[in-house]
């Protein structure tokens, strides 16, 4: 069992953002304990025919690349975000459907941990390299509160998939 924390053990504002930011991470993980290769790809959502685990891990991962590798440092687009369409708007969602979910956790927990380190060596004042769609530039406190935001939403998201597949359920 995936062993999680929102307490921090200092109560600095870096430490407080990093804590819950590798809560949610873990939370996301420990949704997905023990579930079936085939439930892991299932969409029980009607009307959400990408929405499965193994699509929601897939973009979190992603979503943690675009923000820290191509907006905060400035890198170029890379990965399925590269490859978004009108047409096909969450290839990364789509793509992971075909990966076993086991991998898609350890990549997850993998990235965590790097750009944990990476992260910290910089100042959470620091600014990102590229604008945001309304052409600010936000600084990494913004990003981390961001990754968050959408982790914690997403941790819904899979809680509900979750209950839908096999009725299991958790905090």
């Amino acid at each position: 069992m995936t062993r999680r924390t929102d307490t921090p053990p200092a109560w600095d504002e870096r430490t407080q953002l990093t804590t819950f930011l590798d809560y949610a991470r873990d939370t996301a993980r420990a949704k997905c304990e023990d579930v079936s290769a085939e439930d892991a790809r299932r969409a029980p959502l009607p009307g959400s025919p990408l929405m499965t685990l193994c699509g929601l891990i897939g973009h979190l991962r992603w979503v943690e690349h675009y923000w820290v590798q191509v907006v905060f440092l400035g890198e170029e687009l890379s990965g399925p975000f590269a490859e978004a369409t009108a047409d096909d708007p969450d290839p990364e969602m789509r793509t992971a459907v075909d990966v076993p979910l086991p991998r898609l956790l350890a990549e997850y927990e993998e990235q965590s941990a790097r750009y944990r380190d990476l992260l910290a060596g910089h100042d959470l004042s620091e600014r990102a390299r590229r604008p945001i769609r309304d052409g600010r530039h936000v600084d990494l406190r913004w990003i981390m509160l961001h990754l968050i935001e959408e982790t914690s939403r997403h941790n819904g998201h899979i809680d509900i998939v979750r209950e839908l597949l096999d009725g299991r359920t958790g905090d």
